[in-house]
């Protein structure tokens, strides 16, 4: 792990960046420094619309081809897997959970299910012992409450219990494909991957308007996003939940780092380090629960920003100096970790946009229209393409103009999580409150055998929001 110890603030970096914005304005002039940090600005944002319109044309060029061909390999290899979930206070959800898991297409000698109780004050504990009564390949292990780690303590004790050569992570509300699993496995196949991400699909889109925004998110980030970081530079990141790892791997590294309120991104940085890689595969999917209100995406997306924030001030050294990346995939792991600085640095263009209206600044107004331009236009093609390649309902398309408020509370959010990470505020996992929704977007049909070259492609699976016409 790098630096599992080292206190997280960076009180002294922020006095530099004053001290150092104020030493500027007094030699060069308050308005001349504000261009300069407009122009860097401009490049920062630049680089990133770059990015995401790659991302979005590699998507839009080869995910449909890669949704239909998805079939190749999925009964020729079955190493014995351990599939592992952490409850904690999840009754409204676990019931869905474990019948999903229970259906998974695996043959039931080489399989392994076990479900953590994590101290949990519902009656999650009492609905996994009555599903393990009742069927005899669910495991269900009981930590006490106070027990620490989160999610990540809770992991490392349930791999202490399996010795499968796979490991496969679902979250609590997470129902995957029978196939899923199949899917997933059969990049071990390689000794180079260590890690294997499938694709998760929203499934209470109708829910509320955060909830549809959410879904048209996961649209962009999994068949677009994580699509394009593995069509072009072949470093996805393992995601967390509907997961595979090798184990050997897991147990070199030292299991999941309980000092990180984001273990999944922590361990895609330690396997890269350690010189292995993680893969995507687009046609692994499962079902989750998206958040309903804009609370609940407060608090589960300031804990993606303040781990994703921390994963950046202690590995990027590390990742200068590996010998296992090039360049090229340096650049590109440093821009993946900055992902969650980029709205902070959305809402400082923002800010100087605003004083150059009111007078204050050197550049002309024209000068700072790519601080507006280039903050919106690469997500957008990227959500535009997860939409397209999604095949959702056309009039769904409205619901873009849901990501204007969502977007201005990212900014938010990322700010306040990079201020209270520098100023060393503490803060320990917490869990996402879920609301229990049953209801589903409507599931993809199991892709169809690749064609023969002389017939057409065949369309990708479909969703929609439930309740409208696609």
């Amino acid at each position: 792990m790098a630096h599992p110890d080292r206190p997280e603030g960076r009180p002294l970096v922020l006095v530099g960046y004053a001290v150092a914005f104020a030493g500027a304005a007094v030699l060069f002039g308050f308005d001349r420094t504000l261009g300069v940090v407009a122009g860097a600005l401009n490049v920062v944002f630049g680089i990133y619309f770059c990015r995401h319109l790659a991302f979005a044309v590699a998507a839009a060029r080869w995910a449909e081809r890669d949704l239909v061909a998805a079939d190749v390999g999925l009964d020729s290899y079955t190493p014995t897997v351990a599939v592992l979930v952490g409850c904690k206070d999840e009754e409204l959800v676990v019931d869905g959970m474990v019948a999903a898991l229970l259906a998974l297409d695996y043959p039931a000698d080489r399989l392994t299910l076990v479900v953590v109780d994590d101290g949990s004050a519902d009656a999650t504990g009492a609905k996994l012992d009555a599903w393990a009564v009742r069927d005899p390949r669910l495991r269900v292990l009981h930590r006490p409450p106070g027990a620490g780690g989160g999610k990540s303590g809770a992991l490392n004790e349930a791999l202490a219990l399996v010795e499968s050569e796979i490991v496969l992570v679902f979250d609590a509300d997470h129902e995957p494909e029978p196939s899923a699993l199949r899917r997933l496995v059969r990049h071990f196949r390689d000794p180079v991957v260590a890690a294997v991400m499938g694709r998760c699909v929203i499934r209470n889109g109708q829910d509320s308007s955060m909830a549809s925004t959410v879904f048209v998110d996961y649209l962009s980030g999994y068949l677009v996003n994580e699509y394009g970081r593995q069509a072009l530079f072949e470093l996805p990141a393992y995601g967390g939940a509907n997961c595979a790892v090798r184990a050997s791997t897991l147990r070199a590294l030292g299991g999941w780092n309980p000092e990180t309120v984001t273990e999944d991104t922590d361990l895609t940085l330690r396997i890269l380090l350690m010189g292995q890689w993680v893969r995507y595969d687009v046609s692994a999917i499962d079902f989750e629960e998206a958040v309903v209100s804009a609370q609940r995406f407060w608090k589960q997306r300031y804990r993606w920003a303040r781990g994703h924030q921390k994963c950046l001030r202690d590995y990027w050294r590390p990742l200068m100096r590996s010998p296992h990346l090039s360049l090229l995939e340096k650049v590109e792991t440093t821009l993946f970790l900055g992902v969650y600085h980029v709205p902070v640095l959305s809402g400082l263009g923002l800010l100087l946009t605003v004083l150059r209206a009111l007078g204050v600044g050197d550049l002309p107004v024209i000068g700072l229209l790519p601080l507006s331009m280039l903050l919106f236009i690469g997500p957008l093609a990227e959500l535009c393409v997860g939409l397209l390649v999604g095949r959702v309902e056309r009039r769904s398309a409205w619901r873009l103009l849901g990501f204007l408020p969502a977007f201005a509370l990212s900014i938010w959010i990322t700010s306040r999580a990079y201020l209270d990470g520098m100023l060393g505020r503490p803060y320990s996992w917490v869990k996402t409150t879920r609301s229990g929704a049953t209801s589903t977007v409507l599931a993809p049909a199991v892709p169809a055998p690749a064609p023969a070259a002389t017939e057409p492609a065949a369309r990708p699976p479909s969703f929609a929001l439930p309740g409208e016409d696609r």
